[in-house]
């Protein structure tokens, strides 16, 4: 029995369990009567693309085989956030690339997710074009695009009065910054301890663009009030820096809650415990308009904890002892090793897992039963290991392209063609072979799209018969 808890993503089979939510038509030039509603052969090439697409206006197309390619295109007039979904049969596994005029891909979606869905902040007018490709097999799919005109930040409109029972923090302005971020969406994600200053001030700054921040926790106080309200001076200094208590769903359900979020360009979750994250906003207004400040180019960062419910699936012991890396490879179902999918939804994190106290804690052994047991149990078709060390970063752009900076090294696990998952049961030591260890130090880069990185790679293999040197090479970092 799968111990992936119920939380994780229902994947539809049929197009009838596809559902989208319809954004207001903006920004998109030509008339209605000319989108289109289903694809049209030939479009196997960007010059032949087919369209327009409509916001709004689903199209129905099909993929003949592993090597057919559709292309699309659509004219945008005013700046605006793009929201692509691609839904299709759950054994297929479709992916879809977005292109401006000019230049590569400036988003995609190409993780095992159906829908596979991801946005663009798109600050450039004129001709866009989206290409599907099939990862493997072949038939049907629907294509959805949103497109929402972009405004001073989420909306705006005046603060609501905050619940009695709502503790916050508010350093700076309370009104809406009217700011917007800039090259976003983004995420950055932070390995516990003391935080490193340039990754919020040349990494995530930037994109916030001088807008508002809001710290999110179950526990704990406005410690980051001071600190990233005066790390920087100028155009990028934040115009308010807020820290939002959310211990209940009621107060992650409330009016001011979600306004608060839905207008930031940072939003960052501290460290803590990530099952409380997951129990007391999944499912609520807060996740949701985090989602849609993604979706309007924010960035969304998180540090231990934070860093955890960031990826498509989460580590979620929910009250468990959590296990230690030693414990995991002696015996990945052990009863600690929960985990929760379906929160948050990043495009950017799709099949990711992470973890954070990476090296300090020795929990490469973790990582690797994390990866295993997701793998193991059908979970997901790809899957990514994530490490971070305390004091450490890593900051991936909306291309995809991440950066390290910090004191320590953060760590990228991938499966290859010759991974092998030997042993992965119940009660029985693991055994898992020829992973790739990408170890990334500051100023290092790793590309998640094309897979090139300017770190330091090795095979690497765990056998958790050898409990005293279970790793091959013997040192995994």
């Amino acid at each position: 029995m799968s111990l992936l808890r119920p939380l994780c993503r229902a994947r539809a089979s049929v197009r009838a369990a596809s559902a989208i939510l319809c954004l207001c038509l903006a920004g998109l030039s030509g008339t209605a009567l000319a989108q289109i509603a289903a694809e049209s052969e030939n479009n196997n090439s960007e010059s032949a693309a087919d369209g327009p697409v409509g916001s709004g206006t689903r199209v129905a197309g099909s993929l003949s085989s592993s090597s057919d390619i559709d292309w699309f295109y659509f004219d945008l007039a005013a700046a605006s956030t793009i929201s692509v979904r691609l839904n299709h049969d759950a054994g297929d596994d479709f992916d879809w690339a977005l292109y401006k005029s000019t230049g590569g891909a400036v988003a995609s979606g190409k993780s095992s997710a159906i829908p596979e869905t991801g946005s663009y902040a798109a600050t450039t007018t004129g001709r866009y074009t989206l290409k599907i490709t099939a990862w493997r097999g072949s038939g049907w799919y629907d294509l959805d695009l949103t497109i929402a005109a972009s405004g001073g930040g989420g909306g705006g409109g005046t603060r609501p009065a905050k619940p009695a029972n709502l503790q916050n923090w508010l350093t700076g302005n309370a009104a809406d910054s009217g700011r917007n971020p800039v090259n976003g969406p983004a995420v950055l994600l932070m390995g516990g301890g003391v935080e490193n200053d340039e990754a919020f001030s040349q990494r995530a700054f930037p994109v916030a663009n001088g807008g508002d921040v809001v710290i999110l926790r179950t526990a704990g106080s406005n410690g980051y009030n001071d600190y990233l309200y005066t790390l920087t001076s100028g155009a990028l200094k934040p115009d308010s820096v807020e820290t939002l208590l959310l211990d209940t769903r009621d107060k992650a359900n409330s009016d001011y809650a979600d306004w608060v979020i839905r207008n930031a360009e940072l939003i960052f979750i501290a460290g803590g415990d990530q099952s409380s994250y997951i129990n007391a906003w999944k499912d609520t207004r807060s996740e949701d308009a985090i989602r849609a400040a993604y979706a309007r180019g924010a960035v969304i960062g998180g540090t231990s904890a934070g860093l955890a419910v960031q990826g498509e699936f989460v580590y979620d012991p929910d009250g468990v002892t959590a296990a230690t890396g030693a414990e995991a490879i002696a015996n990945p179902y052990r009863g600690s090793m929960l985990f929760s999918s379906g929160f948050l939804d990043l495009p950017l994190m799709n099949d990711i897992v992470t973890d954070s106290h990476f090296g300090q804690r020795d929990r490469m052994g973790r990582l690797f039963a994390f990866m295993a047991r997701l793998r193991q149990d059908n979970a997901t078709a790809r899957i990514i290991g994530i490490g971070i060390d305390e004091s450490t970063s890593l900051f991936v752009d909306r291309t995809g392209r991440a950066i390290a900076d910090g004191a320590g090294a953060a760590y990228v696990v991938e499966e290859r063609s010759d991974t092998q998952r030997t042993q992965v049961l119940s009660g029985a030591p693991l055994i898992y072979r020829n992973l790739q260890r990408t170890k990334l130090v500051a100023g290092q880069t790793f590309d998640f799209v094309s897979g090139a990185h300017t770190g330091s790679a090795l095979l690497l293999s765990v056998d958790g018969r050898n409990a005293t040197t279970p790793f091959a090479p013997a040192n995994p970092y």
